[in-house]
């Protein structure tokens, strides 16, 4: 059956749904075996390239065995597997492009779809939060699910006045498996690193924990999403679909249709990259002024573009509480940086705690150091790329470069954390997208403080 996060009894007892969760150590075979497949299909390859087949050919057939596995384990397993491979999927655009092919489709398929559970276990749920007859809440319910993700799924109906409705359901047992998992998945943590060189999984799996008790608590999401639809009711440029009903962990939301950021990066034309990339970059920015809440779940299944050019936004599950929007100081210290103001620059960044008291560090080095995460800005409007990204990640791990040390000395303040893992994921996908975006004109637009010099200003200082 499609869903092997549970062993399905099938019980139901005054309502409610037994499901037993797997053992741990059941799931963690299943998640050891990454690394071991690996080392085996590598086995297999160095007997093909003995036996004659070009050594080319041999690196592809096991790419792309390995890339099935991928998606079978932690798709199938669902919980903090998953959410991991989801995690991991917005940083493929810095893969180096030897390996991104295959893993790049596989992972893509982790932003939008996985495995489901079956309609029994689906309709167990309903029963379970909504009551015997929770048919006579909708006018039909779609058995296959539309989407299948990490703690759940979401199925197309009618509600019972007539409206196209998603609704989403929590898979049975998904805490355990979540809490589980995250704690596990480390044991394939260098896997992922052989992906990406220099990608540090440590802190991307304590964020991922942190998170956790937020995204399984549907009355948290449905808090969240209401107060996103109710800011951006009627907007030209964003649409939120508006919390139908909520009970347990049933959500039931207004239908959104459009097409996938996951597809647009796979097939979309350059005017769809353009336009996609330009929404998304601006929705990080203004969630947090229009509603006091940052959108922390930036992979792309959580986003589609409307045929009327809006970007549609999804799951809030997971959001950062940021009442005064974000910090000013950050589009302060960008102006200055863009300025030039390499003296204005390092104290800003001493009084905000990313420079500690204690390290000594030159000003103008500094700012040759940030220049280069500036370069965006430097234009009046940019392609964010995979090549640019790979870049980026190759010059600030290679120990060679002169000032490789500095970015070792640089901190990162608690309330900035999230913040700035939100920002690296977003750059993920927008380099995955491959867009065109005006970003000086959107940051001073939108980024509370920014001040960014025109063009002509840009020029004269270089």
């Amino acid at each position: 059956m499609g869903s092997t996060l549970l062993v399905r009894s099938q019980a139901r007892d005054n309502g409610r749904v037994s499901e037993i969760p797997r053992r741990a150590a059941m799931r963690t075979v299943k998640l050891a075996a990454l690394p071991l497949g690996l080392a085996g299909r590598t086995a297999w390859g160095l007997g093909k390239r003995v036996g004659g087949k070009p050594a080319e050919l041999v690196a592809a057939e096991v790419q792309a065995r390995t890339a099935d596995q991928v998606f079978k384990v932690l798709g199938e397993l669902k919980g903090g597997a998953m959410k991991f491979g989801q995690a991991m999927s917005i940083f493929e655009a810095a893969m180096p492009e030897e390996f991104a092919g295959p893993y790049r489709a596989t992972l893509t398929r982790l932003q939008d779809a996985a495995p489901p559970m079956p309609a029994s276990i689906v309709h167990a749920v309903l029963v379970a939060e909504l009551g015997p007859r929770w048919r006579q809440k909708f006018v039909s319910f779609d058995d296959k699910p539309a989407a299948a993700a990490s703690i759940g799924q979401v199925h197309r109906a009618v509600w019972k006045d007539g409206r196209d409705v998603a609704v989403k359901l929590q898979y049975p047992g998904a805490g355990e498996a979540l809490i589980g998992d995250l704690n596990q998945v480390s044991r394939v943590a260098r896997l992922a690193a052989t992906w990406i060189p220099g990608l540090e999984i440590k802190p991307i799996l304590d964020e991922l924990k942190s998170r956790v008790a937020e995204e399984l608590d549907y009355r948290l999401e449905a808090k969240s999403q209401k107060a996103f639809a109710t800011a951006f009711k009627g907007d030209p440029e964003f649409a939120i679909p508006e919390v139908v009903y909520h009970k347990g962990n049933v959500l039931v939301s207004e239908w959104l249709d459009g097409t996938p950021l996951s597809k647009i990066i796979a097939t979309g034309s350059q005017q769809a990259r353009d336009a996609a990339a330009t929404r998304y970059l601006e929705f990080l920015l203004v969630g947090p002024q229009r509603v006091g809440l940052l959108h922390a779940d930036p992979h792309p299944g959580n986003f589609r573009m409307l045929a009327d050019g809006r970007l549609g936004i999804l799951d809030f599950g997971a959001v950062n509480h940021l009442p005064d929007g974000l910090p000013i100081e950050m589009g302060q210290l960008l102006t200055l940086a863009m300025m030039g103001d390499a003296k204005g620059a390092l104290e800003g960044l001493r009084r905000l705690g990313f420079v500690k008291a204690s390290i000594d560090i030159d000003a103008e080095e500094l700012l040759t150091y940030l220049a280069q995460f500036m370069e965006p800005l430097r234009t009046d409007t940019f392609t964010f790329s995979r090549a640019w990204l790979r870049s980026m990640t190759l010059h600030l791990n290679d120990p060679r470069r002169p000032n490789f040390m500095l970015g070792l000395k640089l901190n990162l303040p608690p309330s900035y954390l999230l913040i700035h893992r939100v920002w690296l994921g977003g750059l993920g996908v927008l380099c995955q997208i491959q867009g065109e975006v005006p970003g000086r004109a959107i940051l001073n637009r939108w980024l509370p403080g920014a001040d960014l010099p025109p063009f002509d200003v840009l020029l004269a200082q270089t």
